[in-house]
């Protein structure tokens, strides 16, 4: 069985190839390309776009080989020479199948079509949906944030309104990727209500997914956590929900005076220098001005961009996880968090309804509502006999949802029943 992937990154194995540093996305396809790899019934290549090349680039990995190929955009969908990489490695490789992570960029459009000239069995892996969450983007920001201009937002034409503007853009893509296929692999109840709506004719296949080995090692313990700290993975624009986490700190610092909160990624406030100042988004702006208006300076830490060792120790670290997003399918995080048993309190918005069982193993909030975002962490803080009873239920719930030979064993059965 002869297996192309079509991702938006490159998995660590091929950044090393061209020498580059790894990045901290994609990671959930690591264990799983790996297992897939070592099935004796399955050849797997994988490909990806690249900045900066004209031309394929192959890369021969242990058991992989990868192709990356120049950047696909929107304009460059119907470009036969634009298609043209695509349709070379598809050539060389000469898949059974080609599964397709994600739908928010071009090439995923690209090589539907293409497929499609070729008549090649497709599937696509619904990731998010840029279509949908372009509908909740504004994450009700009062309207002057929404419409004002920084000027980094200015010289990028990039201010809020815009950045919605380009994932509706983005998401006529998406659909019109998702009209086209036969078969879609989901793994909530939201995926598989947002894709039906789209294309009610795909054949729809669950599968959970397997996350990064980190993850799998260890189990958090609340003797050895930052006692009242907080940790949230991201919170560079509006739908990631970092506005309604701050909101919901007064609340808690007033019950816990010592609280910190962690954020996930670059410091999006940073205004130290001219530069800085100069580089600052209207949401970071926004941020910034909430941090202030809650005397929150001393009570928030930014961590910077954290690889996998680094994640799993943070979360380890934490007293309580928290997802406040206004919209995501699985959310990752969440899942990265339950596994270590880390308790955790979550949005209750799309797929992640299918990942919480409240009160047993976790706590849902309404996205909205950060005073209840604040009653359930202040609920974790004061009782630490709830706090490993949700530890210990999240970690056997989690254990059971991303096993790796399970989700494995699913995937071929689905690669086996398209081909079949």
């Amino acid at each position: 069985m002869k297996l192309l992937w079509l991702t938006n990154v490159p998995l660590p194995e091929a950044s090393l190839l061209m020498n580059e540093d790894p990045t901290p996305f994609g990671g959930w396809l690591i264990n799983a390309s790996r297992d897939l790899s070592e099935q004796t019934n399955c050849e797997l290549a994988i490909s990806f776009p690249k900045n900066g090349i004209k031309d394929i680039k192959t890369l021969q990995g242990k058991k992989i080989n990868y192709y990356a190929f120049p950047n696909i955009y929107s304009g460059d969908v119907p470009s036969i020479e634009k298609n043209m990489h695509l349709e070379i490695i598809l050539d060389e490789v000469k898949p059974d199948i080609v599964h397709i992570f994600g739908t928010e960029y071009a090439h995923t459009l690209a090589m539907v079509n293409v497929c499609q000239k070729k008549n090649i069995n497709t599937i696509i892996s619904i990731q998010g949906l840029v279509s949908i969450c372009a509908r909740h983007y504004m994450a009700c920001l009062p309207a002057n944030v929404q419409n004002r201009f920084t000027i980094r937002d200015f010289i990028r034409q990039d201010n809020l309104k815009q950045q919605q503007s380009k994932f509706i853009k983005r998401g006529e893509s998406e659909i019109e990727a998702l009209q086209k296929v036969k078969h879609i692999i989901g793994r909530t109840t939201w995926d598989r209500a947002c894709t039906y709506q789209i294309n009610p004719d795909a054949a729809y296949h669950f599968c959970n997914e397997t996350l990064r080995d980190e993850f799998y090692k260890y189990s958090w313990d609340i003797n050895n956590c930052e006692k009242h700290s907080i940790f949230i993975s991201q919170g560079s624009y509006p739908i990631k929900g970092l506005h309604f986490m701050l909101e919901a700190m007064p609340l808690i610092l007033k019950r816990f005076p010592d609280t910190k909160l962690y954020v996930g990624g670059q410091n999006i406030t940073k205004s130290d220098t001219l530069k800085d100042k100069l580089k600052i988004s209207s949401y970071g702006k926004y941020i910034k001005e909430l941090i202030r208006r809650y005397n929150l300076e001393k009570s928030v830490v930014f961590t910077g961009i954290l690889d996998e060792k680094q994640m799993c120790e943070r979360y380890l670290q934490s007293h309580v996880f928290v997802s406040p997003s206004m919209i995501e399918n699985e959310s990752n995080s969440l899942s990265e968090a339950k596994i270590m048993g880390v308790p955790s309190v979550a949005s209750y918005v799309g797929g992640v309804t299918d990942r919480i069982q409240h009160g047993k193993d976790g706590f849902f909030y309404q996205h909205d509502a950060p005073y209840m975002l604040a009653y359930y962490v202040c609920e974790i803080f004061t009782c630490d006999e709830l706090a490993v009873q949700l530890s210990e239920k999240a970690r056997e719930h989690a254990l059971k949802t991303h096993d790796r030979e399970t989700n494995t064993k699913q995937l071929i059965v689905i690669y086996k029943s398209i081909i079949g």
